[in-house]
């Protein structure tokens, strides 16, 4: 989909402020959201990204995490607004759940193996061969930036194979079969005109199904 959180190739949009040492998480609440958001099989991106604009540039990074979790818990029927506002459970089950244990959620986090041998699929491109990415809009969630569709990349290297997490209007996965990925070089001219220097490029790792041959 489009919206504010794809913010590539965007401007004023202010400088970029790195923290030595930055811990993974600033505090406790936050390492809680994260372990939540990954225990409800529901929640997405997608979700994250429904968030007005407004609201979105305010929040800080896990502030949009668990607001979107407030909003996957109440559309999926397992809290009420009145449960997350005040953080008391009304009490009872919902079928089909159980409290994970903290064992099941590190398993659930940890890093998963590389998808390269779930699938015998031939890469439809070659390094060094030019492509375009495709131009679209879905209205869902997708990985392909806005400020590359419809522009001219050269193809760099092929990446392995991945599994694609797009996802349809309701959030749901569109397919997650799994497909190559290309790392593909595109020219700061070529996505921001002749003012760009010209010995500037940015390169995109991309699914199979962004791109088209040239």
């Amino acid at each position: 989909m489009n919206g504010i959180h794809d913010m590539g190739g965007m401007q004023d949009m202010g400088p970029i402020r790195r923290e030595k040492d930055e811990p993974v998480f600033h505090t406790p609440w936050e390492a809680r959201a994260f372990a939540l958001f990954v225990a409800v099989p529901e929640s997405n991106r997608y979700q994250i990204e429904l968030i007005p604009p407004a609201e979105y540039l305010r929040m800080s990074y896990y502030e949009r995490w668990a607001t979107s979790l407030a909003e996957t818990l109440k559309k999926e029927g397992l809290a009420t607004s009145t449960e997350i506002e005040t953080g008391k459970a009304a009490g009872g089950t919902v079928a089909g759940r159980h409290v994970l244990s903290v064992a099941e959620v590190a398993k659930m986090i940890a890093p998963r193996a590389a998808a390269s041998g779930a699938t015998s699929a031939a890469p439809r491109f070659k390094v060094g061969q030019s492509v375009w990415a495709r131009e679209a809009n879905p209205v869902g969630h997708t990985r392909s930036p806005r400020y590359v569709r419809g522009r001219l990349g050269t193809v760099e290297r092929i990446c392995g194979i991945e599994p694609l997490w797009d996802t349809d209007a309701d959030g749901r996965n569109i397919t997650t079969k799994p497909q190559p990925v290309y790392s593909v070089r595109f020219a700061a001219r070529e996505l921001w005109g002749d003012k760009s220097n010209h010995l500037d490029s940015i390169y995109l790792d991309l699914w199979e199904d962004y791109l088209e041959p040239a």
